[in-house]
């Protein structure tokens, strides 16, 4: 593949421009397919055939006559030491009620007093709003009618906030301002890396056309695939860092050309021939481990990690076309001897040191080194074994929005219970008609169970046949004793001829979090087996990749210790811009093992690749892990502190999810690269000595071999140098005699 990619690098360092209309050309062709067709998100998150999907397919068949209408919750506090039923509360909420009813979208609307649900004592009801369409059509204008509505009760001292099945501030897209600062921040660590300003924002200039044109593309796949907006996010974020961090081994490696003595065009063919390579390598890997996530078999994630590959595919290709093309265009500006002094002083110890003080720290100590990571990289997992997994609420929402305003003044009013209420449909078996007695004797068993508050008398569906029971718990949606009394509920099923089936929000989120739970051990059993046969292939040896391996389980298991630590267990959460301790989000950990894996390979790949071949070369093992820290450390300190600052980035969101996403993906990463591939694998390569690359023979003729390196272009080119040294040599030998 290096010769491939050679041969693509110079075509496309020599015609630059073509390339360029190229790939803004077809961006602007979806571009203006997408604005066409426009989008069609799908955010269903139930899985097919469990127990929850089932009884709310019968839900909506035999008690709602289809998918349930889309509702809003308006809930009202009324001014100290008054009620809100009084004469003139009652008529500021007819006001705004009578406002919102003029919207032809709205088929109802109910004020607290009809629906009698105003707390003891009198100050907390809510008022509910129906609309003809399921919660996910409602439309942004009936929504804005709504929000402003809000001022009415507001302006005469109530409290007010929203509440329901519509949802009023969707997943963003992207992090938002803390995605500009995020990118920011990786343009300030390229200039540092190539001391230009105008070099440094060439790669993140690759990386948006990656990213752009992988985002429209799945905007445009909304039209025809069930995709949840979350997927745009989850895109976004891993296609910007690798983007960049491509583009930046791309770069580097052309600078080192240069450096050599290479022309601009043969820099380009090599570095494109050789840290091309090794990118294409390495972002295979990331695509393989989204697309491990067909595993679990759960739909919405599949299609998750389906659409993040394309971004990170295309990626890949923008790094492998586009880049060469840009540097056809502005690599004679790279000057290959420029380099940062802060980073020179603090990396290479002076230009003519053979080595830098962190490679010679960790040789000297590595003993010291290994035992302290392996020791705060297994503290810092024990908080992942108290996980709990959830899906975040409106509980979990900034103290400024008015949902988190309204989830606030709903448990104020009747526990955290009334967030997670379960709907259970009872089927009499055999088809019996069930007695009034036994079914008021299964609703009084119901709010017995513990973690009860109450349950509702039984209602028939239009048949007669089955019948809806609603039961409120103590606790709240996520809370693990909810978790429980689900499972209890499910264990009456049978019992007293009655077929129980348990449905709502809360019972979807615990089926979908059991599913993941069950196929977390297969994944990441298959994610760690594939790494070590490929690290195996790639490095030739079998205590390498074991030791590759290893690292990435300790990383994940602290990436997830500390996720636990911060977001459930609620320690620093002011400074990392949380409103509050919350459950992890359920497909959390399945996304970190996948998508860390692939960038810990990458880290893994360009370190250790080079110790390889130092090791070939000299046969010095301790001289290998010193050439491999001085010469790829600092790019891939410089590639992980890029992923750091766009993972952060995401940190600064509103919406829960994306804020624990970035948050997890930037700590997964500060421990994968800084503590175990920059700290642990070195130092445990100095332990290992020349047994670290120990590989039975057989094993080694058994297995493909690939250049991810390409050495065999450096070889060619070595060969190609030495003879063009030896023809001039016989010319100048002639023309003086």
């Amino acid at each position: 593949m290096s010769k491939w990619l050679y041969r693509i690098g110079s075509w496309s360092g020599t015609n630059s421009k073509k390339v360029i209309f190229a790939f803004i050309l077809l961006m602007a062709v979806l571009g203006g397919a997408v604005l066409n067709m426009g989008t069609a998100f799908n955010e269903d998150v139930s899985i097919p055939g469990t127990e929850s999907e089932k009884a709310m397919k019968v839900l909506e068949q035999e008690f709602t006559g289809g998918k349930q209408a889309g509702q809003v919750y308006i809930v009202m506090k009324a001014p100290a030491n008054e009620s809100l039923d009084s004469e003139d509360n009652k008529a500021i909420v007819k006001e705004m009620l009578t406002k919102i009813k003029e919207d032809p979208a709205v088929k109802s609307v109910a004020a607290p007093d009809e629906l009698a649900n105003i707390n003891p004592d009198k100050r907390i009801g809510y008022a509910v709003v129906t609309y003809h369409s399921p919660a996910s059509e409602v439309t942004q204008e009936s929504k804005d009618i709504v929000e402003e509505s809000l001022t009415i009760p507001g302006n005469k001292g109530m409290e007010t906030g929203l509440g329901g099945t519509v949802e009023f501030e969707k997943t963003e897209a992207g992090g938002g301002p803390g995605e500009i600062l995020g990118v920011s921040l990786a343009y300030v660590i390229l200039a540092l890396t190539f001391a230009s300003l105008l070099v440094a924002g060439m790669p993140i200039l690759t990386a948006l056309i990656g990213v752009g044109t992988g985002i429209l593309l799945i905007l445009l796949g909304t039209n025809y695939f069930d995709i949840p907006s979350i997927s745009l996010t989850l895109a976004a974020m891993l296609g910007l860092a690798v983007g960049i961090d491509y583009s930046l081994f791309i770069f580097s490696r052309f600078k080192q050309q240069l450096k050599k003595g290479f022309s601009v065009q043969e820099s380009i063919a090599i570095a494109n021939g050789t840290a091309g390579n090794a990118v294409v390598f390495a972002g295979i890997t990331v695509i393989i481990a989204l697309l491990g996530l067909i595993v679990v078999k759960i739909p919405f994630m599949t299609v998750m990690g389906i659409a993040t590959a394309v971004v990170v595919l295309l990626s890949i290709v923008v790094a492998v076309v586009a880049v060469p093309a840009i540097l056809g265009l502005m690599g004679h500006r790279m000057k290959p001897e420029k380099s940062n002094r802060v980073i020179t002083k603090l990396t290479r110890g002076g230009k003519k040191s053979e080595t830098n003080r962190w490679a010679t720290f960790v040789t000297k100590y590595p003993f010291m080194v290994t035992l302290t990571g392996i020791v705060a990289l297994t503290v810092m997992t024990v908080p992942f074994f108290h996980l709990n997994l959830g899906l975040p609420n409106g509980g979990n929402k900034p103290y400024e929005a008015a949902e988190r305003q309204g989830y606030d003044l709903l448990t104020e009013a009747y526990g955290e219970g009334f967030h997670s209420t379960l709907v259970v449909i009872a089927d009499p078996a055999n088809g019996q008609d069930a007695a009034p007695e036994k079914l008021a004797a299964l609703a009084k068993k119901l709010s017995e169970l513990d973690h009860v508050k109450k349950a509702s008398p039984a209602m028939p569906n239009p048949k007669g046949e089955l019948f809806l029971l609603s039961v409120t718990p103590e606790n709240g949606p996520n809370a693990p004793q909810t978790k429980d009394l689900v499972r209890e509920i499910r264990d009456l099923s049978g019992k007293e001829d009655m077929e129980l089936m348990v449905t709502g929000a809360t019972a979807v989120n615990i089926d979908v979090t059991e599913q993941i739970m069950d196929a977390l051990p297969v994944f990441a059993a298959l994610i760690v087996v594939f790494a070590f046969v490929l690290m195996m292939v790639v490095f030739r040896s079998i205590l390498v990749p074991l030791k590759a391996v290893l690292g990435f389980v300790l990383s994940i298991g602290a990436t997830l210790g500390a996720t636990v630590f911060i977001v459930q267990d609620g320690h620093l959460l002011d400074l990392f811009g949380f409103p509050g301790s919350s459950a992890v989000l359920f497909l959390l950990p399945i996304l970190a093992i996948g998508i860390l894996f692939g960038l810990s390979m990458d880290y893994e790949v360009f370190l250790v690749s080079r110790m390889r071949e130092e090791f070939a070369h000299t046969g010095d093992a301790k001289q290998a892990v010193v050439v491999g820290l001085k010469e790829n450390g600092a790019v891939v300190t410089a590639a992980g502190l890029i992923m750091i600052a766009v993972f952060s980035g995401f940190i600064f969101s509103h919406d829960p999810i994306i804020k624990q996403m970035g948050l997890t993906l930037a700590a997964g990463v500060l421990l994968d690269a800084f503590v175990v591939r920059l700290a642990v694998v070195p130092a445990v390569m100095t332990l290992m000595g020349k047994a670290a690359w120990y590989f039975p023979q057989w094993l080694d003729k058994l297995l493909p071999n690939f250049d991810i390196e390409g050495e065999a272009i450096m070889k060619e080119h070595s060969l190609n140098w030495a003879k063009e040294k030896e023809a001039f040599n016989k010319v100048s030998y002639i023309g003086r005699h």
